[in-house]
């Protein structure tokens, strides 16, 4: 009885450990593949466009992350896609009036000139207004955000400090003036009279890139989520000429 009651107990002790080492290989293959999702982007760091494209991405992608907000996910943005339908429609109509000119008024030219002026005329026209809406209406605007809708959502946002989400959207800006280094984000409300509440983050790229070109993707969504949740919190800066802006500049500059 006793030697059988040693076999049960080694074998236990033995599947025991045999479980433990299957543990500990799915482990350092759920390590691999975390160091291979990690893999850090490289870019040009002279290409300035292509620094500032992957900035705005990064950024863009940061305000619809799930951990965004301070209350996690009870609080969740939604991107507001209106604007950008209008300018896709428009480009989609200016190609069709450059369609039907180039392959179905072209062939029989110049019998039919007069429909083919009238096509090439509405398709300069809508590039037109396509890039007045960029120049005046979008500016430096990367992304929008619709108003909260959700109760809970809202009642935390105004416990936290912010009054307006739920009337307001997000309009995120970002400027990388040319031969600068610093990259600014500014978040204020969309659809509010001017001027609007904001607050503003302003960094150098040297603190998100290497001398390589490899781009902290990590570094850049933290930072975001700092300057987001200031906003959720209703801890806006003040307009120049008050210290705000000014202040969280210079210690930006110091941070890097």
């Amino acid at each position: 009885m006793a030697k059988k009651n040693k076999k049960s107990a080694a074998a236990e002790a033995a599947a025991a450990a045999k479980q433990k080492e299957e543990e500990e290989e799915e482990e350092e293959e759920e390590e691999v593949e975390v160091e291979e999702e990690m893999e850090l982007l490289q870019v040009d760091v002279g290409d300035i466009i292509k620094v500032k494209q992957i900035l705005d991405e990064t950024v863009a992608g940061t305000f619809i992350s799930e951990d965004l907000s301070a209350h996690g996910e009870a609080v969740q943005l939604q991107e507001e896609y209106t604007n950008d339908n209008i300018k896709l429609l428009l480009m989609a109509l200016a190609c069709g009036f450059a369609a039907v000119a180039q392959f179905g008024l072209a062939a029989d030219f110049p019998k039919n000139r007069m429909w083919l002026g009238v096509c090439c005329a509405s398709y300069f026209c809508i590039s037109g207004i396509l890039q007045l809406i960029m120049t005046f209406v979008d500016k430096d605007c990367i992304m929008m955000t619709k108003p909260l809708t959700d109760p809970e959502a809202i009642k935390l946002v105004k416990k936290g400090g912010n009054k307006e989400m739920n009337k307001y959207g997000i309009r995120v800006r970002s400027q990388f003036p040319r031969f600068s280094e610093f990259y600014t984000v500014i978040l204020e409300f969309q659809g509010k009279d001017p001027p609007s509440e904001f607050v503003m983050g302003t960094w150098s790229v040297g603190q998100f890139f290497d001398v390589d070109g490899f781009f902290d993707e990590e570094g850049v969504m933290l930072e975001i989520e700092e300057l987001y949740r200031r906003f959720e919190a209703g801890k806006f800066d003040k307009p120049d000429g008050e210290g705000g802006s000014k202040k969280r500049k210079k210690s930006s500059k110091k941070n890097n």
